[in-house]
């Protein structure tokens, strides 16, 4: 029990002296990212060669400051592209993903520098599909399309008031996504 109150002590302690982290994103604030994604969910069986790694392009505007003390919330746009080719003795399909979609996160400081946010996405995902070869006697061609909707978590790191390193984690046109960020 003594080291619990111990620890308890310890821990006001320190919380006390704490001061709370600048938020990096907040109201009127302007974001691009730029990212290339690693870990798709797209094209990852034998027989598929990458054609085009997924990549993508997001901009987010601050909208609301002062959600839970320090928080912010944040909405914007995404489109995503990858495509891949699988062949198999000369014959073999082109497909590619484009998605569209809108997007909300809400920021959150716990680091000086850093943007940290949580978010959902709602889109759409545009399906193309082309054969190439002629194994089946024909030249045939296709295309699916249908509504996505995914959770994410990412950061932003801040080398300058206006550039940052960005990480983010979740679905999109990939599972990880690195890049940059410019803030105006």
């Amino acid at each position: 029990m003594k080291k619990i109150i111990m620890a308890a002590v310890a821990f006001l302690m320190i919380a006390g002296t704490m001061q709370a982290q600048e938020n990096m994103f907040g109201k009127d604030d302007k974001v691009v990212n730029l990212g290339i994604g690693l870990l798709s969910g797209f094209y990852s069986g034998s027989f598929y060669s990458s054609k085009t790694p997924p990549i993508s392009i997001s901009f987010e505007q601050g909208i609301k400051d002062g959600v839970l003390d320090v928080g912010s919330i944040g909405v914007g746009g995404y489109l995503g592209y990858t495509s891949a080719k699988w062949e198999y003795l000369g014959f073999g399909w082109k497909v590619s993903n484009f998605i569209i979609g809108a997007r909300g996160s809400f920021h959150y400081p716990l680091v000086d520098k850093l943007d940290t946010y949580a978010g959902v996405l709602l889109g759409y995902n545009v399906v193309t599909s082309k054969e190439t070869g002629n194994l089946l006697g024909g030249n045939y061609s296709g295309s699916s399309s249908g509504v996505i909707f995914s959770g994410y978590v990412g950061g932003r790191y801040y080398f300058t008031d206006n550039i940052a390193a960005m990480v983010e984690l979740g679905t999109g046109i990939a599972y990880f996504n690195i890049g940059v960020a410019f803030k105006f």
